[in-house]
């Protein structure tokens, strides 16, 4: 029979996905979609001849479907893109501090909590696509909802709001300190052109914010910061290497202390000061209110896709993490600060010091600037679904964007100039927000959903252990964080 081209249709991309989507009515069966796939799997995602036998089962009537193509040239970001915006995510202040945490933990102990963290984080992160995928939910308080309840997702909305917040105060704090310096260290302003206006945090911070950071924030799509992402990255992997270079040429010249290996249970201080610590490193990577967003963007996107996006930025991540830890323990021994980029502000000992101490500093505060906007775009679509709920999506409605934008920015701000250093805002998020949403949430939604997302009995127990991991680690952190102020005071 001829082929007829009169019709109104037009030929679906080989490589594209449909939904098939019920009419719209009350009932709570019209809520569910059918998905195919045409891919080289086969119908339905099975191979090539499995579904024969099942043809006589699939009686859905396809004529009263309207069919939604979700797939093909869909423009959208690919794994690398994703990979450098949840890299970007989790790559950020927190990578300062942790030389200042090995300190207290010890060279074993810190190395083995870094790998430990990065891979249950991996296992979160992966229940966490899968049961957003599950549900069709397009953000991590939908996910929530489904499976605890509305209260719930609004518990989990003002976390990802108070972590974004915090961790973005700790950026503009990290920027004031290192260009305009802070009690013990000179800013690279100081030390290029002496004394002046520069001095003062506030103003190089607002700065910082009206000619980079707000332009940065005002994009409506977290895709458009792929690029800006990539370069954060290099950026961090250009520390890195400077810092690790500089260490292993002062070990290998023997100018090297000898590190602590084990954390020190000596003093009621050094204890208080490892219970404080725990937390921060969980807070090291907390990526999951980013998850959704990015998996929403990404070009033929799947959950096995996503999750080797997950894979490749969590190994990237324990590979820097662990060599930033362990260069800036040994470069600076017991005079490690909270916030390592303050340490290098002094003669190194080796040839071109103060060169790479420039490079150091001020190529991380452009990975800072980089990473900023990644954070600001979930805070500002988390606030947006929890004041404006019902309203048109935020990227058909510029000028309340911008709007929201520019009140989340003047609040940030104001916010770096009343918290005196990082280290107390990460010890409270880290205990708190962080813990939540990187395990607590996670676990707890995995376990709701169980007998819906058909969990294996190791994934189970799993969840059960992330669960009850991260809630000692919350009460053990707040203890730790109200002890260490009473003594502090």
């Amino acid at each position: 029979m001829p082929h007829r081209n009169d019709t109104n249709y037009s030929a679906i991309p080989i490589s594209s996905h449909i939904e098939l989507q019920p009419p719209k009515n009350d009932s709570p069966k019209s809520l569910h979609k059918q998905k195919l796939s045409f891919e080289e799997t086969g119908f339905l995602g099975s191979k090539d001849g499995d579904h024969d036998a099942d043809d006589d089962d699939f009686e859905i009537d396809i004529e009263n479907y309207p069919l939604v193509v979700i797939g093909g040239n869909n423009q959208g970001s690919g794994v690398p893109g994703a990979v450098f915006n949840l890299t970007t995510t989790i790559i950020g202040a927190g990578i300062m501090a942790l030389p200042a945490t090995m300190k207290v933990l010890g060279v074993v102990l810190g190395i083995v909590l870094i790998i430990l963290m990065g891979i249950l984080s991996e296992i979160s992160v992966e229940l966490l696509v899968r049961f957003s995928v599950m549900l069709k939910a397009t953000s991590y308080g939908e996910v929530v909802q489904h499976a605890m309840g509305r209260p719930a997702r609004i518990l989990s909305e003002i976390c990802i709001i108070v972590n974004n917040a915090g961790v973005m105060v700790v950026y503009l704090i990290i920027m004031g300190d290192v260009m305009s310096g802070s009690m013990h260290h000179l800013g690279v302003f100081d030390q290029l052109m002496g004394n002046g206006f520069w001095d003062h945090r506030k103003i190089v911070v607002l700065v910082v914010m009206v000619v980079f950071l707000a332009p940065l924030c005002s994009l409506d799509k977290i895709d458009s910061l792929s690029l800006t992402s990539a370069a954060s990255v290099a950026l961090a992997v250009v520390f890195v290497v400077v810092a690790f270079t500089i260490a292993f040429i002062k070990l290998v010249e023997g100018r090297i202390d000898t590190p602590r290996m084990f954390p020190d249970f000596s003093s009621k201080k050094a204890i208080l000061d490892l219970l404080v610590v725990i937390p921060i490193m969980t807070n090291a990577y907390v990526c999951h209110f980013n998850v959704q967003p990015i998996y929403n963007e990404l070009q033929g996107r799947s959950p096995q896709k996503m999750n080797r996006v997950g894979r490749i930025t969590t190994i990237l991540c324990i590979l820097v993490y662990a060599s930033t830890a362990l260069s800036g323990y040994l470069l600076f021994g017991n005079d490690t600060e909270s916030d390592v980029l303050t340490n290098f502000d002094q003669d190194l000992g080796i040839r071109f010091s103060s060169i790479l101490n420039y490079i150091v500093r001020v190529g991380y505060i452009l990975h800072l600037i980089l990473v900023f906007p990644v954070i600001h775009f979930s805070l500002r679509q988390t606030v947006d679904a929890l004041v404006f709920e019902g309203s048109p999506p935020l990227s058909e409605s510029r000028k309340r964007s911008l709007g929201l934008t520019a009140v989340l920015l003047i609040l940030i701000y104001i916010g770096s100039t009343m918290i005196p250093n990082i280290w107390t805002a990460f010890k409270f998020t880290g205990a708190t927000t962080a813990v939540s949403l990187g395990f607590i949430f996670p676990s707890l939604i995995a376990l709701r959903l169980s007998h819906q997302g058909g969990l294996s009995h190791g994934e189970w127990f799993l969840s059960w252990l992330m669960l009850v991991l991260a809630v000692s680690v919350s009460i053990v952190g707040v203890i730790g964080n109200v002890y260490s102020m009473q003594s502090s005071s």
